[in-house]
């Protein structure tokens, strides 16, 4: 019951945090990246559709949606690849966020909501996506089989993340500083919310190997289809499959 509230409290906290950060959070990622991280978003969705086939979708999902960013992508490549989405519905616990997406994306439907409690029927989308978010779902395995529970038969799940890297080599030293001293420093700069950014690569650190969510998404059910890094490994892309 304890270790429950601890992570509930621990949770609301996050929560809390990205309230904090939501005006200047779209500023902020594309001067940290310096855009790089559109690029990373473009080819998540380029892939899913490749892998997924399908010219109708009745729904995307994109859980820990934040300011609607790749939802903007996910409707790029549909029209890309000649696919007719009916629905889009972005997610997210931070009602700071949903504030900002509302006023950029006009064609989603947003609604408040965490990972491991999704406000989608069972077998009721055939899409759900989650960009750097699954590292600040405190319940992370129970997130994972809500998505499955959410997903229809053959339907995808698309994560793209900042994963736990080898420190050995000097590219990884200079990545590793410049998330842990340039990261904090300017994102804290824009924001004025320094402890923020301080809590990107530490919660980065604190993650999964790219390996174990692997093994994750399989001990729920998924089956994993295409797994690449970006950018010397600062990014990864994940897409599973839920069987038929």
């Amino acid at each position: 019951m304890e270790n429950q509230v601890n992570k509930t409290e621990k949770q609301d906290k996050i929560v809390g945090m990205f309230d904090e950060i939501a005006s200047t959070y779209d500023l902020a990622n594309r001067v940290l990246s310096m855009g790089i991280d559109k690029q990373w978003r473009r080819k998540g969705c380029d892939k899913a559709y490749e892998i997924l086939g399908k010219k109708e979708i009745d729904q995307i999902t994109d859980v820990a949606c934040g300011t609607g960013d790749l939802l903007l992508f996910w409707k790029e490549y549909a029209q890309k690849h000649n696919v007719n989405v009916k629905n889009y519905v972005g997610i997210d616990p931070s009602v700071g966020m949903l504030e900002v997406a509302r006023k950029k994306v006009n064609f989603a439907e947003f609604l408040e909501g965490k990972a491991q409690e999704l406000p989608v029927c069972n077998e009721g989308t055939e899409i759900i996506s989650i960009s750097y978010g699954i590292r600040n779902v405190v319940d992370r395995v129970e997130a994972l089989h809500e998505f499955y529970r959410a997903l229809k038969p053959g339907g995808i799940v698309v994560i793209l993340e900042f994963t736990k890297q080898d420190k050995s080599g000097i590219i990884a030293k200079v990545v590793d500083f410049g998330m842990k001293k340039i990261l904090p420093a300017v994102g804290g700069l824009i924001s004025k919310n320094y402890a923020a950014y301080k809590y990107l690569p530490d919660s980065i650190e604190e993650f999964l190997t790219t390996e174990m969510l692997e093994k994750e998404l399989e001990s729920v059910g998924f089956e994993m289809k295409y797994t690449k890094s970006f950018s010397m490994g600062i990014s990864t892309l994940l897409i599973a499959q839920k069987p038929l």
